[in-house]
């Protein structure tokens, strides 16, 4: 009998490593809330372990960043904080303008606004090992520079909030910069660093997990799913966009790993109104509904993007035949 492997299970699910452990503590979270709460290590690694061990996977992706190779690096980075956080941020501006702090649909500023200029590097990292390259993982120091609040109290800051925390920024690039620093000081440490990615993205996955109650979709309701699919497939298709504008030798279904929330974004609600108490109203369906978008996203992301590779992988050309005749 063939012995049963669940991480081969797991592989098989596009983003599986990440989206089948996300939903296994979200489980936990919602059923048995105390569980992972007890103390020690368990509570450690499975409740608390996530920003720590998505800083060691930070460190590892910089680690195999060759410093000759970092111009395209930095380029799709940069190409892909546009399409994921400058240009979505700009709009949700103009949504602000439009609309008011409390949107349409039920959907506030607060809540679009951190749904879709926060994406999940931890899914980019997994989604990135299974259909992109060195570059495309590298390029993960995008979502280290949208995950967290610093560019929602930046773009909220434009339209009426002047908060701007330039630490974050500098705190989310140290890991990345150290890595890239020692790997390319020592090829060994290069090397020990290569098998992280298999090692943690499973781990912090669940501790993400653990911080989500399933309920928020219910508290969310269709609203807080509406907005996961709409920062998908519009902020998906953005770096789908980018992909194909600035990098044409790769493939732009790449691109679309980009368009997810990132679970640290459900903190950042909290972050903002204690910044600016007018968004207090809003703090309780901003939250579920964010909590929302995170789970929609790392659903429909990884398989979207399985789909979008392989329609945009380029087929070998058939040889052209010329008729002698012609000739």
């Amino acid at each position: 009998m063939k012995h049963f492997s669940f991480v081969d299970g797991m592989k098989k699910v596009p983003g599986g490593m990440m989206i089948i452990p996300l939903l296994l503590g979200s489980l936990v979270k919602t059923f048995f809330p105390g569980v992972l709460g007890i103390g020690s290590f368990t509570t450690g690694l499975f409740r608390d372990g996530a920003t720590a061990l998505i800083a060691l996977l930070i460190v590892a992706t910089g680690a195999q960043i060759n410093i000759k190779q970092s111009g395209r690096v930095l380029g799709k980075a940069g190409a892909l904080l546009l399409a994921k956080t400058l240009v979505p941020g700009l709009l949700m501006i103009l949504y602000g303008f439009i609309f008011g702090k409390q949107g349409i649909l039920g959907i506030s500023l607060l809540a679009a606004m951190i749904a879709f200029i926060n994406s999940n590097g931890g899914l980019w990292l997994a989604i990135a090992g299974q259909y992109g390259t060195e570059e495309d993982k590298g390029a993960y120091i995008a979502s280290g520079l949208n995950d967290g609040p610093f560019f929602t109290l930046l773009f909220l800051g434009l339209s009426g909030l002047a908060l701007i925390p330039w630490i974050y920024i500098v705190a989310a690039i140290i890991p990345f910069l150290v890595g890239i620093l020692l790997g390319n000081l020592d090829q060994k440490f290069a090397n020990m660093m290569k098998p992280t990615g298999d090692i943690v993205i499973p781990f912090f996955s669940f501790a993400l997990g653990a911080g989500i109650n399933l309920t928020s979709l219910a508290k969310g309701g269709l609203s807080g799913i509406f907005l996961g699919l709409c920062v998908a497939f519009i902020t998906g298709f953005f770096g789908v966009l980018a992909y194909k504008i600035f990098f044409k030798t790769d493939n732009p279904g790449m691109g679309f790993a980009i368009g997810t929330t990132a679970g640290n974004s459900i903190a950042t609600v909290g972050v903002v109104v204690l910044a600016d108490a007018s968004f207090a109203q809003f703090n309780g369906i901003a939250t579920a509904q964010v909590a929302a978008s995170v789970l929609v996203t790392a659903l429909v992301v990884p398989f979207m993007t399985q789909y979008l590779v392989s329609k945009f992988r380029k087929a070998p050309k058939e040889p052209v035949s010329v008729d002698p005749g012609t000739a």
